[in-house]
């Protein structure tokens, strides 16, 4: 490989995330249990996040605006403004979580700093995961910082002009087969997936990836000997 970028992913990928997401939907779910049973409003949610997507984005923000409507429909516009106040506390909290560094990942940065452009290719808000980064000292590493709309083929064709790189020269690190995987591989860029304890339901697929710029590690660290 002649690699010029290393990219990667940040929640999940270089600290907790989806674990924080988990905690609060099921406060929102103990919130909402007089309506519906937990199973029913988590399904309620995920409905109503992925129809938001496409005017919100991803991020916590979006999150919060998408437990509240969820929380109208499921009490058909009856929900007490106590009830919208808490979701918007539970959002908050959300926001103020601390950041918590997965394992290896100082280590792989440490040993990749000097040898290769290193970037962050991650969605989100943008303030949020400027903040996070911040807060979980690892900015030094980063040459720059990408927070994407999304993650579609399209969104890597056009860091990689912005990069002034060909896609060959690309390395993709991320939890996410469906984001930072597959459309790395489909333009022609190297990636890795480094599996986290749980994924968001929208970031599964139910397929195997077979592809010879592929690779998947359990540690991030395994990362060192792909490069070597």
């Amino acid at each position: 490989m002649s690699l010029k970028v290393i990219a990667f992913d940040a929640d999940d990928t270089l600290w907790i995330n989806e674990t924080y997401f988990d905690e609060t939907e099921k406060k929102f779910c103990g919130l909402m249990e007089d309506y519906l049973s937990h199973q029913g409003i988590s399904q309620e949610l995920f409905k109503v996040e992925i129809d938001n997507l496409k005017l919100y984005g991803y991020g916590i923000k979006g999150y919060i605006l998408s437990m509240i409507e969820a929380a109208m429909r499921i009490s058909n516009n009856t929900i007490p403004i106590e009830i919208i106040e808490k979701i918007i506390q539970y959002g908050k909290e959300l926001l103020e979580k601390p950041i918590v560094l997965l394992d290896g990942v100082e280590e792989t940065l440490e040993a990749l700093k000097g040898k290769y452009k290193l970037v962050v290719a991650t969605k989100g808000d943008l303030l949020d995961q400027r903040r996070k980064l911040h807060n979980s000292g690892l900015g030094h590493y980063f040459h720059h910082i990408e927070v994407m709309s999304d993650k579609q083929e399209i969104d890597y064709s056009d860091l990689i002009k912005r990069l002034e790189i060909k896609p060959s020269e690309f390395f993709m690190i991320g939890n996410s087969l469906k984001s930072d995987v597959l459309p790395v591989l489909a333009i022609g860029g190297h990636a890795v997936h480094i599996p986290f304890h749980t994924t968001w339901a929208h970031e599964k697929i139910d397929h195997k990836v077979e592809h010879e710029n592929f690779s998947a590690f359990e540690n991030i660290t395994d990362v060192l000997k792909r490069l070597e």
